[in-house]
């Protein structure tokens, strides 16, 4: 690929992202209501410690309950080996907060960000929810699962900032990984596991 074609490529993915996204990130306090928050996954640390941007992401979910702007929390993230539990650790940090179990849904397939919105529609059936990452990176998220069926709002942290090195990273990160999302849409991908429509999230939302 030619360094033109290249930069053109890059552009066209992100100019995609910000109008796909556009009108439909807010802030914590003026997000409208959803049944559902969609929590990404990001690092867990030994022993089963969301890593601080993990934490802060499951912190504005937590919030979102609180507010009864959800009934209902899916955390989607990586469990491909037993030892390491995104789900998992994301679910015990949610109740050790207050959020009552049976609010939570675990999704152990939610491998990247197009898995992870592929499945919470395909899977899980969600139809309209309030995604939950950083702020870098909730714009592709929400452009993601809307183009994959979900009437997706988001909602970004800022807190980890902070960590200047990591969120420089992660910002930089978002020009290539714009490009993985277009593709994954242009040619239609599969998540890597696919299998039976779940009850979870319907169940969890009735609860509630």
């Amino acid at each position: 690929m030619s360094t033109a074609l290249a930069v053109l490529t890059v552009a066209a993915s992100n100019l995609w992202v910000r109008q796909e996204s556009t009108g439909h990130v807010y802030s914590l306090a003026d997000v409208p209501s959803a049944p559902v928050a969609l929590v990404l996954g990001a690092q867990v640390d030994a022993p089963g410690v969301p890593s601080a941007f993990l934490a802060a992401r499951l912190d504005i979910a937590r919030q979102l309950y609180e507010a009864g702007k959800v009934k209902a929390i899916l955390v989607s993230g990586d469990h491909a080996e037993w030892n390491y539990d995104e789900p998992g650790a994301m679910q015990v940090w949610l109740v050790a907060r207050g959020v009552p179990a049976d609010r939570i849904v675990m999704d152990h397939a939610g491998f990247d960000t197009y898995d992870s919105c592929a499945r919470a529609n395909k899977i899980f059936g969600v139809r309209q929810a309030i995604v939950v990452s950083q702020s870098f990176h909730v714009p592709r998220a929400v452009a993601l699962c809307r183009a994959l069926g979900i009437e997706a709002t988001g909602v970004g942290d800022d807190t980890a900032r902070l960590y200047k090195p990591l969120w420089a990273r992660g910002q930089t990160r978002e020009w290539a990984a714009a490009v993985k999302a277009a593709w994954d849409l242009g040619i239609r991908r599969d998540p890597i596991f696919l299998g039976p429509h779940e009850i979870g999230v319907e169940t969890a939302v009735a609860n509630g």
